[in-house]
């Protein structure tokens, strides 16, 4: 029980210090104290995120449980094709995000006081808000899952809801009216087969003043 306490306060201190080195009051404090590391805020920041998140998972490997389920046969077949899928899902995705500003790798346009950019839709925009957090969610749910893993899921998909809803509220700041008519035509986390835009409905909707 103890080793479960555990994991769960890493996380959720993963989770806290996340969200407070991503907010915007603690990007307007270091730009104020260190201009130097404000521009390269994101950088320092995915340094950061990775190296702590070391700790929750290396309790999940050292003490992951006992086995609530395990894929067999043709569901493990199905599984790490969904895995899989997750993956190339990634990777194309990726070719539609700057993703040198994004890791940090290009000075200036990582760092803290960068232009919003403009409101675009990808091909997986049309059918899920937040594709990454899908393509996430699909990854850790498709392992086998000890007792240790589990926990870890269901703390992930939770940060994932409260997480998106966070983000989606500076969405609206920014692109106002544009992103609340994209919201109400959009599923936020899982794709759902009624409810996506056409190549048509999209560029229509990018259109809209």
């Amino acid at each position: 029980m103890t080793t479960y306490l555990s994991l769960i306060a890493a996380w959720l201190l993963y989770f806290a210090l996340h969200s407070l080195l991503a907010s915007q009051r603690c990007k307007a404090a270091v730009a104020r104290c260190c201009p130097a590391i404000a521009r390269r805020y994101r950088l320092y920041y995915n340094l950061f995120a990775s190296v702590t998140l070391l700790l929750p998972l290396a309790i999940v490997l050292r003490q992951p449980g006992p086995s609530l389920w395990a894929w067999q046969g043709a569901g493990q077949w199905l599984m790490n094709l969904l895995a899989l899928a997750a993956i190339l899902g990634f990777l194309a995705s990726s070719r539609h995000y700057d993703m040198a500003a994004f890791l940090g790798l290009r000075g200036g346009s990582g760092g803290i006081g960068c232009a919003d950019e403009p409101f675009t839709l990808s091909p997986f925009h049309r059918f899920v808000r937040h594709p990454w957090y899908f393509f996430g969610l699909v990854l850790i749910w498709t392992r086998d899952m000890p007792l240790a893993w589990f926990l870890t899921c269901l703390l992930i998909t939770l940060y994932f809801i409260i997480g998106s809803r966070l983000e989606e509220r500076k969405l609206i700041d920014e692109h106002g009216e544009l992103y609340r008519r994209y919201r109400e035509r959009v599923p936020a986390l899982l794709p759902l087969p009624w409810k996506y835009l056409t190549l048509r409905d999209a560029n229509e909707l990018l259109r809209e003043p």
